[in-house]
C-alpha cells in the first residue's frame, strides 16, 4: 500500500516556494500557480470598504497596474481610488446628466484617458490634464440606454459601444467621432417584422481583436468580425460570423442576456437573465446562417420550471446526440439588474458573478462547481472585477460603497449548508435605472455640482496628490 497522502492545495503552493528557490520553477510559473490556488479563493474577506460615491456603484475596472480602481455611479462622478490605501486621489464630474454604466481607463494612455457611458445615451471622453483638471467631450449618443462599453486591448484609441437601441459603433479617439456599424435586429419572423434587439453586453475576444460579440434581449450572442467592415462598408454588415446559445434557449422569447466576457483562450461566457451562466468554445456555435427560428419542444414546458431543470434535461440531450456542451454554472440570481460576469484567476481558472441576493459566487470553470459564496451586501450585487495580477476583488452594486476582497482570512471558508433554502427565502429586489424627470444635463445635484456648466470641459474636480490623500471629499 503507498504511503503517499493527497496534498491539500496550501501543501502544493508549499511546493511551489521549495521549488522557485531550487530554480525548479520558474518566477512567473509560481505566481500563476499560486495566483490560481484555491485555497486563496477560500480566504477571500473584506478588507476595506471604499465609501465616497452617492448613488449605486454602476462601473468598476482597474488600470494596466492594477493599482488605481476607477467607479462610476448614479451620482455622476468618476472617481480613481488607491484601492490599497482605502483613499480617493482624483474624482470629476463625467458630464452626464444621468446614472454612468461604464468607466474605463484607456491602455498605453498614462493613466489620462477614460471613457464613459450612461443612462443619458451619450459617451463621453474624459482627459486627465498636467494640472490635475479634467476636460470631458461628447463623442456621440445612443436613442437609449448604454450599458456596456469595450475597449480593444493594446489600443489608446479604439473601443466599442451597444445600446437598447440596438446600435453598435465604434470609436476612434484620435477622430474624436463614432462609426456606426449595424442595429441589431430579431431573428424571430424576420419576414414580417424586424424588432430590435436591446443590446446590454458587448466583449472583445482578447486573442483576435477582430472578434467582438454582442448580446441583449433575445437568447443569441452574436460574434461579428470588425474585417467584414473594414473589406466592404457598403455592405450589410449585420450579418455574424456565429451565433451562440444554449439548445434548450433556442428560440426561447422569455430570456436574455446581461453579460459577456472572452477567456484568454477565447472562450465566451454568457450570463442569463432568469437563467443560469454557460462557457461556450469556438465548436458550440451555431453557424452564421441561422434561419428564422419560432420556440420549440427544446425551451422549457412552463414559467416555472426552474433553470437547474432544464439545463439537466439539455445537457443529457445534447451529450446524447454526442454534441459539444457549454459548461453550466448555477445557483445565482439574476433577474432585476444587467449584471455582468467575469473571470478569474493568472488564466482564467474562475467565473465570478454577483446575484440578485446581494452575495457574490465563485465557481470552478473547469467543471462548473460552485466552491465559494459571499455575503457581498443587503442588496443586489451587480459588479466584480478582479485584479489583473493578483488575488483581489472588487464589487459594488446597489449598494453606495465598494468592497475590496483580500485572501486574509484565517481560516477556509465553506460553502454554506443550506443554501437552496437561503435562496429561496430572499427578498426580491426592484431598481429602477436612472429617473424619467431628468431630461437634461443641468448636473443640479445636492452636492458640490453647481460649477458644472458647459459640454466640453470640466471644472469641478478633485484632485488629490499622493501626498494630500486626507483632503479627499
Amino acid at each position: 500500500m503507498s504511503n503517499k497522502k493527497a496534498r491539500t492545495e496550501p501543501d502544493r503552493a508549499i511546493v511551489g516556494v521549495w521549488q522557485r528557490e531550487v530554480g525548479e520553477l520558474s518566477t512567473r510559473n509560481f505566481a500563476h500557480r499560486l495566483g490560481a490556488s484555491e485555497d486563496l479563493i477560500y480566504r477571500l474577506e473584506i478588507l476595506r470598504k471604499l465609501e465616497k460615491h452617492r448613488g449605486c456603484v454602476n462601473t468598476l475596472s482597474f488600470n494596466a497596474s492594477g493599482d488605481v480602481l476607477v467607479s462610476s455611479s448614479d451620482d455622476r462622478k468618476v472617481m480613481l481610488w488607491d484601492w490599497e490605501m482605502g483613499r480617493v486621489k482624483l474624482s470629476f464630474h463625467s458630464g452626464h446628466c444621468n446614472n454612468v454604466f461604464q468607466a474605463k481607463i484607456m491602455p498605453y494612455s498614462d493613466d489620462r484617458s477614460i471613457v464613459t457611458s450612461a443612462a443619458d445615451g451619450q459617451v463621453r471622453h474624459a482627459q486627465i490634464l498636467e494640472n490635475g483638471h479634467v476636460e470631458t467631450s461628447l463623442l456621440a449618443s445612443h436613442q437609449g440606454q448604454v450599458h456596456k462599453l469595450a475597449i480593444e486591448p493594446g489600443s489608446p484609441h479604439f473601443f466599442y459601444t451597444c445600446g437598447e437601441d440596438g446600435l453598435v459603433q465604434h470609436f476612434d479617439l484620435r477622430m474624436k467621432s463614432a462609426t456606426q456599424l449595424f442595429t441589431c435586429h430579431s431573428i424571430h419572423d424576420r419576414q414580417n417584422y424586424l424588432p430590435i434587439v436591446h443590446l446590454d453586453a458587448i466583449a472583445i475576444d482578447p486573442r483576435n481583436p477582430n472578434l467582438f460579440a454582442v448580446a441583449g434581449t433575445d437568447a443569441y450572442t452574436r460574434l461579428y468580425d470588425i474585417r467584414g467592415y473594414k473589406w466592404d462598408s457598403s455592405t450589410d454588415f449585420d450579418k455574424p460570423v456565429n451565433f451562440f446559445c444554449p439548445e434548450h434557449l433556442v428560440g426561447d422569447k422569455r430570456v436574455g442576456i446581461t453579460g459577456l466576457a472572452f477567456s484568454d483562450q477565447s472562450e465566451l461566457l454568457v450570463s442569463y437573465s432568469d437563467e443560469n451562466i454557460y462557457l461556450f468554445t469556438k465548436d458550440m456555435g451555431l453557424g452564421f446562417n441561422l434561419a428564422p427560428i419560432s420556440p420549440v419542444s427544446t425551451c422549457r414546458d412552463s414559467a416555472e420550471s426552474g433553470p437547474e431543470d432544464s439545463s439537466e434535461v439539455s445537457q443529457s440531450a445534447m451529450d446524447f446526440d454526442g454534441k459539444p456542451t457549454p459548461q453550466v454554472y448555477t445557483g445565482h440570481q439574476n433577474r432585476e439588474t444587467v449584471k455582468d460576469v467575469s473571470f478569474s484567476g493568472p488564466k482564467c481558472e474562475y467565473v465570478i458573478s454577483g446575484s440578485d441576493c446581494g452575495r457574490i459566487f465563485i465557481w470552478r470553470k473547469k467543471d462548473g462547481e460552485l466552491i465559494r459564496v459571499m455575503e457581498a451586501g443587503k442588496d443586489v450585487v451587480n459588479c466584480i472585477e478582479s485584479h489583473p495580477h493578483t488575488t483581489m476583488l472588487a464589487s459594488s452594486g446597489i449598494e453606495t460603497d465598494i468592497k475590496i476582497w483580500t485572501p486574509k482570512a484565517g481560516e477556509r471558508a465553506a460553502l454554506p449548508t443550506n443554501m437552496g433554502e437561503v435562496l429561496k427565502n430572499d427578498r426580491t429586489h426592484y431598481f429602477v435605472f436612472g429617473d424619467d424627470d431628468e431630461s437634461s444635463c443641468d448636473n443640479d445635484d445636492d452636492d458640490d455640482d453647481e460649477d458644472d456648466e458647459g459640454d466640453d470641459s470640466d471644472s469641478n474636480f478633485d484632485y488629490y496628490d499622493d501626498n494630500d490623500f486626507n483632503t479627499a471629499e
